[in-house]
């Protein structure tokens, strides 16, 4: 069944091959998340800040109540429903058309945020912490992000290693959505999201961003998620706060090699980049 009615025409989005980009705006109510944490840890401050994201361009505002930032630890599923479903409630009231993500890796999380107006499972763990997620997304009929990770948050970047980055991460992803298809998810209810910056290294988050193209092949919406990540940052030698830039050019090169959703801090300054690149790449 469809879960209420679809903000954004989101599932005819999903159908279409020449399909826009979208912006997806990070809200994280969480102490501990590697660029924002604590910043938004209250329900006025993180809903401040989501009006913000939707009055800046935002087309998908990804809420998550558990940080999964390198080194970061679990918590309890009262403490994640908590944090995030008076939010996902607020901003559905008061924005009906906005699409609203839920990040999460628990099914219970993602079930009752559906039930709280939430459209899109965003799952890091790509349908592999909780065998329970792909039934939550069947029964209410809502695109699943599945993103690959090496290892999980705590662990994730401690000497991440492939024999083969590309390959491994493609056969991951044809796994997934076997499984995703076996259970009865439509394929136009599946997006991809490679994983920058999740049981990465350095180089393999600018191999990846480059070789986007070969997850594309296998017929579904990519995101991708660079903003202000650490291996920007080294690159360019600033801290978090100084990435705007590289995470711009991430965003345009991912864009031209193929991805359709952008998860971002920065919304506004993005959404000019965003518009010049689709400009460029369907001239």
């Amino acid at each position: 069944m469809d879960h209420k009615s679809t903000p954004h025409n989101l599932h005819k989005w999903l159908k279409d091959q020449n399909r826009e980009t979208l912006i997806m705006g990070i809200v994280n109510i969480t102490p501990d998340s590697f660029s924002d944490g604590g910043k938004y840890n209250t329900l006025k401050s993180a809903f401040d800040h989501s009006l913000k994201l939707v009055e800046e361009g935002a087309d998908i505002i990804d809420v998550g109540g558990e940080s999964s930032r390198p080194g970061s630890s679990p918590i309890t599923l009262k403490e994640e429903l908590d944090r995030t479903l008076p939010l996902i409630t607020k901003i559905r009231t008061n924005f009906p058309d906005i699409i609203i993500s839920i990040d999460t890796t628990k099914s219970r999380v993602a079930e009752q945020a559906i039930l709280s107006g939430a459209n899109i499972i965003n799952d890091i763990s790509g349908l592999s912490n909780d065998k329970n997620m792909v039934e939550v997304a069947l029964k209410y009929n809502v695109p699943v992000v599945i993103m690959h990770m090496q290892g999980n948050p705590k662990t994730m970047q401690n000497n991440p290693s492939y024999s083969d980055l590309i390959g491994q991460i493609k056969l991951f992803f044809e796994d997934r959505i076997q499984l995703a298809i076996n259970t009865g998810i439509q394929k136009d209810r599946i997006i991809l999201d490679p994983g920058i910056g999740f049981g990465k290294s350095f180089e393999d988050n600018f191999k990846l961003i480059n070789h986007l193209d070969k997850f594309c092949k296998l017929g579904f919406p990519i995101l991708i998620g660079p903003s202000r990540k650490s291996f920007i940052g080294l690159a360019l030698n600033e801290g978090i706060k100084n990435r705007l830039e590289g995470t711009a050019a991430a965003v345009t090169s991912g864009i031209i090699r193929g991805a359709r959703i952008v998860r971002v801090h920065d919304v506004k300054q993005i959404k000019k980049v965003v518009k010049i690149t689709d400009l460029i790449r369907t001239a």
